[in-house]
C-alpha cells in the first residue's frame, strides 16, 4: 500500500473528516534532501474535522501525528499539514 494511502486511511480511522485530501509533492521535491525514486517522500495533508475544533494548531499536529504513528511517520520526509 502506499504511504498516500496509509496516510488517509489512519486519518479516517481517527478522525471524521468533513473534507480530507491527501497529495504526494514529492516531485516538486526532486533533487531535495529526502526526496526518493518514485515519490511517498513528501505530503500535504488538508484535513477539516470536528475533532480538531478548539484545539490549538500544536494540538492539532500532534493529533494528526499520533493518528499517523511513529513508524508512518519516520517514513515520511515532509509533512505539511493544513488542519481545521
Amino acid at each position: 500500500m502506499r504511504i498516500s494511502d496509509q496516510i488517509e486511511a489512519r486519518l479516517r480511522a481517527a478522525f471524521t473528516p468533513e473534507a480530507l485530501s491527501v497529495e504526494d509533492e514529492s516531485e516538486s521535491h526532486r533533487g531535495h534532501a529526502g526526496w526518493r525514486e518514485g515519490g511517498q517522500t513528501h505530503f500535504h495533508v488538508a484535513l477539516q474535522a470536528p475533532e480538531l475544533k478548539g484545539l490549538t494548531r500544536l494540538a492539532r499536529h500532534r493529533a494528526v501525528h499520533a493518528a499517523l504513528g511513529a513508524e508512518l511517520i519516520a517514513r515520511i520526509h515532509a509533512l505539511r499539514l493544513t488542519l481545521s
